[in-house]
């Protein structure tokens, strides 16, 4: 969406607001510190807004850029290219659970946002297995639990902030004889595991060999990647 486009919205969002009595000009004008001319006339079409102006409103009514994109504005946001005006990207840390079945991530989904270097994120390569999910949000934070955290010993601790690419879910290794690790879907929640595709089976292997190997049956018509969410590909205690 452009800044254009992104003034559009928060004019409706406004008219909509003072429409339904939840805000007047007078109100927003005190809590951004503009005029209440100043806000007439941009809600009326009679003056924009610099980008300043913009963020001053948004913070006045408790609200962020992402509230004034609809979904599929939100990803093309969160998959566009990395661009050379922004060094950093802005990834949304979700529930475990989210990330393992929402195709796109809109703002009630967002726990917190974490800045990462696009520099990073762009020398990342998708591979996505069929069906494809160019439309699903790519990249999502994870915090991983300290139940799963004990079948991933050593490899991870109870805390880590893990990063998922949701564009990556073929079974190919991303590094030459090491095995990925992936969010992957089960009734109870997402784990993190390797995974192994069997005769009409998944297997779920852990880092610890103390843990259990576990197995997912496919039934008819299902594939391995309707239970692959994504590859991990970053880990840390705090990004």
């Amino acid at each position: 969406m452009s800044f254009i486009g992104l003034q559009e919205s928060l004019r409706r969002e406004l008219r909509r607001r003072i429409e339904g009595g939840e805000l007047t000009g007078v109100d927003l004008a005190r809590r951004s510190g503009f005029t209440q001319a100043h806000i007439s006339n941009f809600v009326n079409r009679k003056r924009g807004l610099k980008l300043s102006a913009l963020d001053r409103i948004l913070k006045a009514l408790g609200l962020s850029v992402y509230d004034l994109l609809n979904p599929h504005d939100l990803v093309r946001f969160a998959a566009a290219p990395v661009g050379m005006d922004e060094e950093y990207a802005e990834v949304p840390l979700v529930e475990s659970s989210t990330a393992a079945s929402r195709q796109v991530i809109v703002n009630e989904d967002v726990l917190e946002l974490y800045k990462i270097r696009r520099t990073l994120l762009s020398r990342i390569r998708p591979d996505l297995a069929l069906p494809p999910r160019r439309a699903w949000t790519r990249w999502v934070l994870i915090l991983l639990d300290s139940r799963d955290a004990q079948n991933l010993a050593p490899r991870l601790a109870p805390g880590a902030v893990l990063l998922l690419d949701r564009h990556y879910t073929s079974l190919r290794p991303y590094h030459k004889n090491d095995r990925n690790l992936y969010a992957v879907r089960k009734p109870e929640g997402c784990v993190i595991r390797s995974v192994e595709l069997g005769e009409n089976l998944l297997v779920l292997r852990p880092s610890n060999p103390a843990a259990p190997v576990e197995i997912l049956a496919l039934r008819d018509g299902q594939s391995y990647s309707d239970f692959v969410a994504g590859r991990m590909a970053g880990a840390a205690s705090e990004l």
